[in-house]
């Protein structure tokens, strides 16, 4: 076996687990990723397999019909689903963030009404916090949500949500998605006076619940194939009992809590792409002949090789610390946000270097590479660019290495 992206220390089910998904990979992923991405089509049948194989309740916990898995080995999962086609990756991602929220946060009565049925499939999730205007600017959330009706002490029965959410991977095909509103309710502090909200829907476009609207698809250069969807609420009507942990004023730290694991997936993401941008150079590499013998014995493509592979395993090792720091429990924001643009960085990195190395014919739609070169500018935004990466590493570090 290949030595790039091996991790030690795996328990023997964890081990089964990547040798099961790797091998859907190579035989199931693979082979269609091409035309269906070129397609722009869903995956029904791929997901259709990572339900039977248990993908959509790894991590969620036995009693509530998943597998109860750590974080890492949902991101090795995903780094193995990314390597195949990073769409994949993308469709359980979210739907992971949301399960990870309810399991942290929601109340008793949630967590037994949407995690058994999350864990089959049967239930999607998305999450929901951007939106036009706001961009990494969390605090600039401005639907809102108002209490519509109190009982007789004033305590909220029901409230009505009004506001445009932008960027919804899994906008259409989830039934359940977690939305981060503005309310009246918490504290002075504009991150204390927000609240998430778990809103139910029907899979599909238009108006899918009454005052819930997905306009359709937004059309984009990679990322094909999943959709990403605009999320339109006027006057939703909503009960009190769907505030996720039940208190409002929670919700931007629920939401932190899951970008923070939501970065370390799109690390993975960012480390499967670039294992499979690796995996195509130094294939091609040995394949082409120029000047009488392959170019990967050229020094200049040999260096690149090189560099490329340690780049590989460099994101590779920054994900899996930062996804065993949050498995203890202990914040791993640092962490997460070096992995995460380590990752993004070094498979941008890797992949153009593959491309390179294709030549001309990395610019013709039949070759992968083509597509990954669309693909991995996704990981340079998705979850917060490098610069914010570095903002939340560099203050972090004056914090820790203030001059006293």
């Amino acid at each position: 076996m290949p030595r790039l992206c091996q991790t030690d220390g795996l328990t023997e089910d964890q081990s089964e687990i990547l040798k099961a998904v790797r091998q859907f990979v190579d035989e199931r992923i693979i082979p269609v990723a091409q035309e269906l991405e070129h397609a722009d089509e869903y995956p029904q049948e791929i997901i259709d397999g990572l339900k039977e194989l248990g993908v959509f309740g790894l991590t969620i916990p036995e009693e509530f019909g998943g597998l109860g898995e750590s974080l890492l080995t949902y991101a090795l999962v995903v780094e193995e689903i990314a390597r195949g086609w990073m769409s994949v990756s993308g469709v359980i991602n979210t739907h992971f963030i949301v399960a990870y929220m309810l399991v942290r946060h929601g109340t008793q009565a949630q967590k037994e009404k949407y995690l058994p049925r999350m864990a089959t499939g049967e239930v999607r999730g998305a999450f929901s916090m951007s939106e036009p205007g706001l961009g990494s600017d969390v605090s600039a959330v401005s639907t809102k949500a108002t209490v519509s009706k109190a009982d007789d002490d004033g305590t909220a029965l029901e409230y009505s949500i009004t506001g445009q959410k932008m960027w919804l991977t899994n906008g259409a095909t989830s039934t359940l998605v977690a939305v981060l509103t503005k309310t009246d309710e918490g504290a002075d502090s504009v991150y204390k006076n927000m609240t998430t909200f778990l809103v139910e829907k029907e899979a599909g476009f238009g108006e899918t619940a009454q005052g819930v609207t997905v306009p359709g698809k937004i059309e984009k250069m990679g990322y094909k194939g999943v959709e990403t969807t605009e999320l339109i609420l006027e006057d939703h009507r909503i009960a009190a009992d769907q505030v996720l942990g039940g208190e409002p004023g929670r919700g931007f730290a629920q939401m932190m809590d899951g970008v923070e694991v939501g970065r370390v997936n799109v690390a993975a993401r960012a480390c499967g792409l670039a294992w499979r941008g690796f995996e195509l150079g130094i294939a091609y590499a040995q394949q082409r002949r120029t000047f009488g013998k392959p170019i990967a014995q050229h020094q200049a493509v040999l260096f690149r090789l090189a560099e490329m592979a340690t780049k590989v395993e460099v994101a590779h090792t920054m994900m899996v610390k930062a996804a065993r720091l949050k498995d203890t429990g202990q914040r791993m924001d640092v962490e997460a946000g070096m992995a995460k643009m380590v990752a993004s960085e070094y498979a941008n990195e890797v992949v153009e270097d593959s491309f390179r190395i294709h030549g001309g014919y990395g610019y013709s739609k039949e070759y992968e590479i083509e597509r990954l070169m669309r693909e991995v500018k996704f990981m340079l935004i998705g979850e917060g660019t490098s610069d914010i990466q570095k903002m939340i590493i560099g203050r972090s570090l004056l914090s820790e290495y203030e001059l006293r």
